[in-house]
């Protein structure tokens, strides 16, 4: 629930800022100048892709969301259970450890959402965000292609 009050605080901070931003765009694209033009539009151009940016991830989050609470349904989460030190960070040590389990379930169902997704977290719990990212893409992009009629 945290993490969705953080995502609405930065939707209305964003929405604030391009307001801002747009008022002087506007300012300074009818100076006249073309040094004031030119950031006008630079003005215009940087926030649309901070929308862009903030949609994008909005989209990942309730993709990752969705598919998490389906294969939870599914009973298909992972069940090993990994230490967590006091700190709050997981032992890197037993994470790296159940990692080739889940690397060879998406090598052998390439094609599942399902091997895909518990390859992201496995990743996320050896603290490699990157590549979880990336495997829990593929997943929501597999699970969407899988709910395409026809497909």
């Amino acid at each position: 629930m945290s993490a969705r009050i953080g995502v609405a605080v930065m939707a209305v901070l964003l929405g604030l800022y391009i307001v801002l931003v747009a008022q002087r765009a506007w300012l300074l694209l009818v100076s006249g100048e073309p040094v004031g033009i030119a950031m006008g539009v630079a003005l215009v151009v940087l926030p649309v892709i901070a929308a862009w940016a903030l949609w994008r991830e909005i989209m990942f989050g309730r993709g990752a969301e969705r598919l998490a609470t389906r294969l939870e349904a599914e009973g298909g989460l992972p069940s090993e259970e990994v230490d967590v030190r006091q700190s709050g960070r997981v032992d890197r040590a037993q994470a790296d450890a159940l990692f080739p389990a889940y690397r060879a379930d998406v090598e052998e169902h390439p094609g599942d959402w399902r091997a895909w997704f518990r390859l992201g977290l496995a990743y996320d719990g050896a603290g490699d965000r990157t590549r979880a990212r990336q495997a829990i893409r593929k997943a929501i992009a597999l699970a969407r292609s899988d709910s395409t009629p026809g497909a």
